[in-house]
């Protein structure tokens, strides 16, 4: 009887110390974890991805991607089945990073100011509860989720160490109807003015050569631009592919070593 007592004494006290833990310290969630953020009264769905080897005592490079059209909702988990998402399942081991993986709302797009300030209150919560880098934080983003990577990576220039553009664009196509979309920028010169506010921000732009959705034209005005204003670009166009040139983007091991490379206090 009085080794059962003692026995339940232990275990209390055990107890009472893991309560009194920080949660990081009780258990580190892995993976791809379900995330909700609140903006001016209303909430979103995210997830974020979290490396199994996470841990409290080093701060964590970190990537925003922006999903494509067809991947817009409600649910927080449809951006999951494409793009940086597969990526990370297919390699896992290329991926040593925090990813926040935000969720555009239906009939929207991502340089519309709620869309912009869902993903970076997203951004911003995952870097506080992961302990993200602030000198390595990367943008990303396919199709829509590329006009959105060069508008916030214009927009935000100081905030992100370097862009990975896909198959996105600064002008909408011609004929195009989604609904609440639009340019990128509307100056005289759009390309010229991003390129300006992108300065000397490392960028790596993908594109298919033969996309039938944004044309390749509008990476290829963007690259040229960017030369012009000085800035430090890479581009890879795929001859013969379509739009889906996102699967052969983020298959690239190259890309996640490069973006390790980059800092914010190595960008002048």
């Amino acid at each position: 009887m009085a080794s059962t007592n003692w026995f339940r004494i232990a275990m209390f006290g055990l107890g009472g110390l893991a309560l009194g833990m920080p949660a990081w310290a009780r258990r580190h969630e892995t993976g791809f974890l379900d995330r909700v953020v609140a903006v001016n009264g209303v909430e979103y769905r995210y997830q974020v991805f979290v490396p199994r080897n996470w841990g409290p005592k080093v701060k964590w490079p970190v990537i925003l991607f922006l999903h494509g059209y067809g991947e817009e909702g409600e649910d927080g988990l449809l951006p999951t089945d494409v793009g940086i998402a597969a990526a990370i399942r297919n390699h896992v081991d290329r991926f040593p990073f925090v990813v926040v993986i935000p969720q555009c709302r239906k009939n929207d797009w991502w340089t519309n100011v709620p869309m912009e300030a869902e993903a970076l209150k997203a951004l911003d919560q995952t870097m506080k509860e992961f302990k993200g880098d602030p000198q390595r934080v990367y943008l990303t983003g396919l199709s829509m989720g590329g006009y959105g990577t060069w508008a916030l990576g214009a927009q935000y220039a100081s905030k992100f160490a370097a862009l990975a553009p896909v198959c996105g664009g600064i002008r909408l196509p011609p004929g195009d109807d989604m609904p609440n979309a639009h340019n990128t920028d509307d100056s005289a010169d759009p390309y010229a003015a991003v390129a300006q506010k992108i300065g000397k921000t490392p960028v790596w732009v993908f594109h298919g050569g033969s996309d039938p959705v944004v044309p390749v034209q509008e990476s290829r005005q963007m690259v040229e631009a960017l030369k012009a204003a000085g800035g430090n670009v890479r581009y890879t166009e795929y001859s013969g592919v379509g739009h889906n040139s996102w699967g052969k983007a983020y298959d690239e091991a190259d890309l996640f070593a490069w973006l390790l490379a980059q800092r914010l206090s190595h960008t002048p």
